[in-house]
C-alpha cells in the first residue's frame, strides 16, 4: 500500500546505542513533538522529520530522555493525521521513510529514544481496506472489517443506533451505493473521515500485529496508543439512551469506550514487543471512568504505561491535587507499574493559560486570563509534577511556558471539531501554533516560510533564543528541574510520597531526603526550611530555619 522507497529497517540492535537504563520508562521524562509544528525545514510553512531531527541536540540538552512524535503518516489531513491512508508510509509533507529511519538512529546516537503514534481505532476513508469496501457494496467481505450496517426507519433513512461522534453529531453516516441508491451507514466514533475498524474481524488484528513489527524493525522504541479505550464495541452496539454523550465520557463506562475486551488485544500486542530487545514500551491514551480503570491497561502483561488524565485536569488545589495523587498511586501500585504524570498535551488548552482562568471551565479554555498568574502557576505546576514518583510528560513549547493563542481568526482554523457545531469546542488549534525558536524571523525560527497557523505579536521573546542563558526564564527553569531530578536519587521512579503537615492550600511531602512543597494559595505562606534548596518556581527567603514560599510557587529541598 506504501507509495514511497522503502527505507532499510535498522537492525533490531539499533536501540544498543541508547543508555541501556533497566526499566528507563519508569521515570522517564518523555517530550511530545506534534511535527506540524515543532520545525519547518523545507519552508513550506509545515513542520517536517527532518526539522525534528535537527533539534534533537536542544532536546538532548533540555535533559528529556524520549521523544514521542504525533502521527506523521500518509493521510489526507482530515484530522490532523489521525486519519491514517497507508500505516507503513510516511505523509510527503512530513518527509519519507529514509527521513523518519534517519531521525531515529540520530536520536539513539543522542541518547534519546523515540516512541510514534498508533492510530488503531479508525482508519482514514482513504485506507484501501475501505475504499475497497465501498466499492464492493452490501455483503461483501470487506464491508466486515468496518462496521457497516442498515438503518433505521422504514428507508433505512435513519442511524443504525443512537451513538454520537465525538466532534458532534451522529457517530454514523450513510453512504451512496454502487448502483447509486442510499444504502447502509458505517460507524465513525470522530470525524467521518475516520471509520472505525471491526477488530472482531481477524484481518485486521493480524494487519496491526504486522505494523507493529514493521516500526519496531525501523528501530522505534515503542508506541502511544491513539483511542487505546477504544476499538471493541459493545456486542449487538446496543443504544446508549442518552443525549449529550460527550458529558457522559469520562464518567461511565460507554458501549463503544473501554470496553474489556480490549485488553486480549494488548495481550497479544505486549507478546510481540517482548520478542524486541532494548525494552520497547506501549504507552495507552486511555480516558476512562476512574483511574482504577486506567490501571487494567497496564497490568504486567500488557501495556507498560498509560497517561493520567484525572491528574491532567485536577485543578491548582492542593486538596484535590493531594487526592489524585494518592488515588493515582494506589491504583497503580497493585499493577506494578509506574503512575504518568501530564499538564498539557496537543488535545488541551496549554495549562499556562488552564491555570490563568478561573477553576471548572474545563480543559478547552477560549480565553486568555490572566497571563502572570497561569504562568506563575504552570511553572509551579511543572516542578511539583517532575517530583512525584513515575514517569512525565512534557508537551512542545510548554518549557517556553508558551499560553495558549486564544484569538485565532475563524478562517484559519484547522480542527475539524470546529466544524462540526455539537461536537468538542474545536479550539484545539490554540495548543499546536508552531514554537517560537528566535526572537525574529517571518515564523520566529519555526522555517523560512511562515507557519500553518499564525504566530502572535511578541511570540518572538517566549522564544528559546530569548530564554536560552536568562536567569530564572522558564526555559532554564525546566533545564535545571530535568537535571536535578535525574542527579537525584530519591526523585524518579518509585510508587509512594510521605506526605508532611503544611498549612490548607499547601502540598508537602518528602521521598528519601528530598522534599517537595507546593503553595497553590494566593498568598505567601511560612514554613520550615527543610534542608537544602535544590530548585524554587518563584523568588523566597529564608531565616532562622522558616522559608517564606510565595504564592503560586513550588520548591524542591533536600536534607543530604
Amino acid at each position: 500500500m506504501s507509495q514511497q522507497p522503502s527505507a532499510a529497517p535498522a537492525p533490531t540492535s539499533a536501540v544498543a546505542t541508547v543508555s541501556e537504563r533497566h526499566d528507563w520508562w519508569r521515570d522517564a521524562v518523555i517530550y511530545q513533538v506534534y511535527p506540524r509544528s515543532f520545525a519547518d525545514s523545507n519552508g513550506d510553512g509545515m513542520g517536517d522529520l527532518e526539522g525534528v531531527r535537527t533539534r534533537l541536540p536542544y532536546l538532548r540538552d533540555l535533559g528529556v530522555d524520549a521523544v514521542w512524535l504525533s502521527p506523521f503518516y500518509a493521510s489526507p489531513q482530515a484530522d490532523a493525521g489521525y486519519d491514517v491512508a497507508d500505516y507503513r508510509a510516511v505523509d510527503p509533507m512530513f518527509g519519507t521513510l529514509l527521513d523518519a529511519g534517519a531521525l531515529i538512529r540520530d536520536a539513539h546516537a543522542l541518547g534519546l529514544r523515540i516512541i510514534v503514534d498508533l492510530v488503531p481505532n479508525h482508519s482514514s476513508d482513504q485506507y484501501e481496506w475501505f475504499k475497497r469496501a465501498l466499492a464492493e457494496g452490501p455483503g461483501s467481505p470487506s464491508r466486515d472489517r468496518y462496521h457497516f450496517r442498515p438503518g433505521k426507519g422504514k428507508n433505512g433513512e435513519l442511524p443504525p443506533n443512537d451513538w454520537e461522534s465525538i466532534f458532534g453529531g451522529p457517530a454514523w453516516t450513510r453512504v451512496t451505493e454502487p448502483d447509486g441508491t442510499p444504502g447502509e451507514w458505517y460507524l465513525h466514533l470522530f470525524a467521518p473521515e475516520q471509520p472505525d475498524f471491526n477488530w472482531e474481524h481477524p484481518a485486521v488484528g493480524d494487519e496491526f500485529r504486522s505494523i507493529l513489527r514493521f516500526w519496531l524493525d525501523m528501530g522505534v522504541d515503542g508506541f502511544r496508543i491513539d483511542v487505546a479505550h477504544g476499538m471493541v464495541k459493545a456486542e449487538g452496539l446496543p443504544d446508549l439512551g442518552s443525549h449529550e454523550q460527550l458529558k457522559l465520557l469520562g464518567n461511565d463506562v460507554m458501549p463503544f469506550f473501554d470496553q474489556d475486551g480490549v485488553h486480549e488485544i494488548y495481550r497479544q500486542w505486549r507478546r510481540i514487543l517482548d520478542e524486541y530487545s532494548g525494552e520497547r514500551i506501549f504507552v495507552a491514551e486511555a480516558w476512562t471512568p476512574t483511574v482504577e480503570r486506567t490501571a487494567n491497561y497496564v497490568r504486567p502483561d500488557e501495556l507498560h504505561q498509560a497517561f493520567n488524565f484525572q491528574y491532567l485536569g485536577t485543578h491548582w488545589d492542593a486538596e484535590e491535587l493531594r487526592t489524585v495523587i494518592d488515588r493515582t498511586l494506589d491504583a497503580m501500585r497493585p499493577v506494578g507499574a509506574p503512575a504518568t504524570w501530564v499538564l498539557s498535551n496537543h488535545d488541551v488548552t496549554r495549562h499556562a493559560t488552564r491555570f490563568a482562568n478561573p477553576a471548572g471551565l474545563g480543559t478547552q479554555i477560549r480565553l486568555a486570563g490572566d497571563r502572570a498568574l497561569g504562568l506563575r502557576r504552570a511553572r509551579a505546576a511543572t516542578l511539583l509534577m517532575l517530583a512525584l514518583p513515575g514517569s512525565a510528560y512534557v508537551y512542545q513549547g510548554e518549557e517556553l511556558g508558551l499560553p495558549d493563542v486564544v484569538d485565532l481568526p475563524d478562517e484559519v482554523r484547522q480542527d475539524p471539531a470546529y466544524f462540526r457545531g455539537a461536537g468538542q469546542d474545536g479550539f484545539r488549534d490554540g495548543c499546536r501554533v508552531p514554537i517560537p525558536w528566535t526572537r525574529e524571523g517571518s515564523s520566529y525560527g519555526f522555517g523560512d516560510g511562515g507557519s500553518w497557523l499564525p504566530q502572535p505579536a511578541g511570540w518572538g521573546e517566549l522564544s528559546v533564543e530569548a530564554q536560552t542563558g536568562e536567569p530564572g526564564s522558564t526555559l532554564e527553569l525546566y533545564r535545571e528541574a530535568l537535571a536535578v531530578r535525574r542527579a537525584t536519587a530519591d526523585l524518579g521512579a518509585g510508587d509512594t510520597v510521605e506526605w508532611l503537615r503544611a498549612p490548607e492550600g499547601v502540598v508537602a511531602f518528602r521521598r528519601g531526603d528530598f522534599v517537595c512543597v507546593a503553595n497553590t494559595t494566593g498568598e505567601s505562606v511560612a514554613l520550615p526550611a527543610y534542608g537544602r534548596v535544590l530548585l524554587a518556581s518563584g523568588e523566597i527567603t529564608e531565616t532562622a530555619g522558616e522559608a517564606k514560599v510565595p504564592a503560586d510557587t513550588t520548591v524542591w529541598w533536600t536534607r543530604a
